[in-house]
C-alpha cells in the first residue's frame, strides 16, 4: 500500500511584478508627478491596478505600452 500525503504542494501562479508610481516613472523615464497627470487626464491610457488608494503598474504593461510607442525607421510602429 502506499502512502500518499492529504495535502500535496500546489504550485502558486507565477507572480506579476508590479511597480508603484514611483518606481513605474522612474522605468520609463519621466517624473513621477507626469506619470499622475497622465492618468489622471487620461493623456496616454497607460493600464494601471488601483487597489484602494494605491496605484501599481505592470511591467509587462508598460513594456507593452513602451512597445506601442516605439517608431521604426520608416516611421510606423512594428505592429
Amino acid at each position: 500500500m502506499q502512502h500518499t500525503s492529504a495535502t500535496s504542494p500546489v504550485p502558486s501562479p507565477r507572480p506579476t511584478f508590479q511597480l508603484s508610481s514611483t518606481d513605474a516613472a522612474a522605468y520609463l523615464g519621466i517624473t513621477a508627478g507626469t506619470l499622475n497627470v497622465w492618468r489622471c487626464t487620461k493623456r496616454y491610457l497607460i493600464p494601471y491596478i488601483k487597489v484602494g488608494r494605491l496605484v501599481k503598474y505592470r511591467v509587462a504593461d508598460l513594456d507593452s505600452w513602451l512597445a506601442s510607442r516605439t517608431i521604426t525607421a520608416g516611421g510606423l510602429n512594428e505592429d
